[in-house]
């Protein structure tokens, strides 16, 4: 009589809810089957488990924040006029006349600075669990709180789609080269489709603008900077003397932007006739660019 193994297998320990609780508010993940949430089945366990991992990230960023101050926007901020201000430039510089209109009023409704007045709703709001815990951190950095975790990244934006979402510390930024939210902006323009907004789209057309991966933030630097070269470039002269001036600072520090590259491209776009098409020119998947060659950019 031969003998059989036993097959018998001890079921896996799953973590109890306020374990759960506790490894979303250290490192922002969580179990995507809500195993550990009572239900009836995945939809009523993902609902209960996503509800009390939100109003747990509520709780601590408002803990965290208490009675800690931090910069507010201009009482007589009227964010549409802001952005239209703001954006109006980037948009007519790489979209064509009959689009800029569209393109900007989308995103003259694009931001969202995160204060003490909206942070609770947007993070109840906020549909990826992952995403509010983002949020929850770049609203502790500007009031100079301790992150959720020692790897959370100190971020000044967020794009979502088409909103992004910006610290209040925009608004005492001492670095003349700084804006974070045409930054964010331009990111927009690879998270939205030409269909969302009612404009023609085709397979090879499909984003607002077509931008190669991995030099999407080498995009939204450029933009970044090209913009303040023109606000406080007083001409071409001084735009140079500026470059050189950025140049000589800490250059973006992302593994993903080629210093070298950022700064010739500036180097280009600077000296251009329309320099947000020569970025863009610059950023464009490969396929893009030939079709650009017999083009001429201005």
């Amino acid at each position: 009589m031969s003998r059989r193994h036993s097959t018998q297998t001890h079921p896996v320990a799953h973590p109890s809810m306020p374990e759960e609780v506790e490894i979303y508010l250290k490192v922002g993940r969580h179990d995507p089957k809500f195993e550990a949430w009572p239900g009836s089945g995945f939809f009523d366990r993902s609902q209960n488990g996503s509800n009390t991992l939100r109003e747990a990230l509520v709780a601590e960023v408002l803990a965290r924040t208490q009675d800690r101050p931090a910069t507010a926007p201009p009482d007589d901020l009227d964010l549409r006029q802001f952005a239209h201000q703001k954006f109006s430039g980037m948009v007519n510089g790489l979209f064509p006349k009959i689009e800029q209109t569209i393109v900007l009023s989308m995103l003259e409704r694009s931001v969202i600075f995160l204060t003490p007045r909206n942070i609770v709703p947007v993070l109840r709001g906020m549909p990826w669990l992952g995403t509010a815990w983002d949020l929850a951190n770049l609203y502790l950095a500007s009031h100079s709180a301790e992150l959720l975790s020692g790897e959370a990244v100190p971020i000044l934006g967020l794009s979502i789609e088409t909103t992004c979402y910006v610290s209040t510390d925009y608004f005492r930024s001492a670095n003349p080269f700084d804006d974070f939210v045409l930054h964010e902006a331009a990111h927009v323009f690879h998270n939205c489709k030409r269909e969302t907004l009612g404009l023609s789209h085709s397979r090879h057309r499909e984003w607002l603008l077509e931008i190669e991966y991995r030099k999407r933030e080498t995009f939204a630097y450029a933009c970044e900077a090209y913009s303040r070269l023109l606000e406080l470039g007083r001409d071409s002269k001084h735009r140079q003397d500026l470059l050189n001036e950025l140049a000589a600072t800490p250059l973006p520090n992302d593994e993903r932007v080629d210093g070298a590259e950022y700064l010739d491209i500036l180097a280009e776009a600077i000296t251009a006739r329309n320099g947000w098409k020569r970025i863009l020119a610059r950023c464009s998947p490969p396929t893009t660019r030939v079709r650009q060659i017999s083009v001429p950019i201005s």
